[in-house]
């Protein structure tokens, strides 16, 4: 691997152990002091017997959101073959994501890999599916908030800002005035799938957005890291095709949402960001959906069930 320009990342655990460094990276690394806001650690169980022989430890730290609170670390100096080190090093429980210090400045840092379960804060910006429509309980949406508050309502929200119709476009545009009173750490972005369709009647064209939806992904993960947020990207669902042909002058292909879904994935795996994949509690069963395109009750039943799985 060629080496670039230096990594920084921010440790709060065994990686700042100059033993570990020097087993990993066969040095040890420049290191400085950091405060990381916003944040707190709980204990983690280690089983990887080559994890436990590097650190001597079988409880490691793990990063949970808590408004108000703040983890004393330190920031390591790494190449890339180091940061490749410290990737390998890290079990499955982790997974590196951009965080911004209390000092303003923006560093790697392992965080729990599953996204929304070590959440407190969350804002959902999407469409009518993320909205809920066609399910008076308010769909996955309303489903995920209202097990999400139950596990710790004095201090766990969710704000549902979805609206029916919008692009991603219209939520890269909208969602940055929308953060500040609402203080979330976890920005869950499900849109997208309006941005595939086609006016009814048109050539059968490939989607061809890839580049605009970069644009507008990147526009997000710059306003989530201005309040130090994390980035959840998620969708989109399967759609029924034979009953999308012509819907309120649209027309919705599943072509085109599969192209759609696989630059989303493609974004997300190159910038380290997490996607939560909604394609499969859909797939093929046409019964749980409605029109093709908005999920049953029993549908988003299945799409909060899904993403219960992945969060826990």
């Amino acid at each position: 691997m060629t080496e670039t320009r230096p990594h920084i990342l921010f440790s709060f655990g065994t990686l700042r152990d100059e033993q570990v460094q020097t087993a990993l990276f066969g040095r040890t690394v420049p290191t400085s002091p950091a405060s990381l806001a916003g944040y707190t650690t709980r204990p983690l169980p280690i089983t990887d017997p080559a994890v436990i022989a590097a650190s001597g430890l079988d409880v490691h730290l793990i990063l949970e959101r808590k408004l108000g609170s703040a983890v004393e670390g330190a920031v390591l100096h790494l190449t890339d073959r180091e940061l490749a080190a410290a990737d390998a090093y890290e079990v499955d429980d982790y997974a590196r994501r951009r965080v911004v210090l209390t000092s303003g400045e923006s560093v790697w840092a392992y965080l729990d890999a599953k996204p929304l379960r070590s959440a407190q804060r969350i804002v959902i910006v999407g469409d009518s599916i993320a909205y809920g429509r066609c399910d008076p309980r308010g769909g996955w949406a309303g489903r995920l908030a209202a097990s999400h508050i139950a596990r710790n309502e004095a201090e766990h929200r969710l704000f549902n800002l979805a609206i029916p119709g919008i692009t991603l476009a219209d939520v890269s545009e909208q969602t940055p005035a929308l953060l500040g009173p609402r203080r979330p750490d976890t920005l869950l972005v499900a849109a997208g799938i309006n941005d595939s369709a086609l006016p009814a009647g048109s050539p059968q064209a490939l989607f061809d957005e890839p580049v605009h939806v970069t644009d507008r992904l990147d526009a997000l993960a710059a306003a989530a890291l201005d309040h130090n947020a994390r980035l959840v990207v998620a969708g989109p669902t399967w759609i029924d095709e034979e009953r999308t042909h012509d819907y309120e002058g649209l027309c919705f292909t599943r072509a085109r949402v599969l192209a759609l879904r696989a630059a989303m994935r493609a974004w997300c795996e190159e910038n380290h960001v997490d996607h939560l994949d909604l394609w499969e509690p859909l797939r093929g069963n046409a019964g749980l959906l409605v029109d093709g395109v908005h999920p049953t009750a029993e549908g988003h039943a299945a799409l909060y069930r899904h993403l219960d799985e992945l969060s826990r």
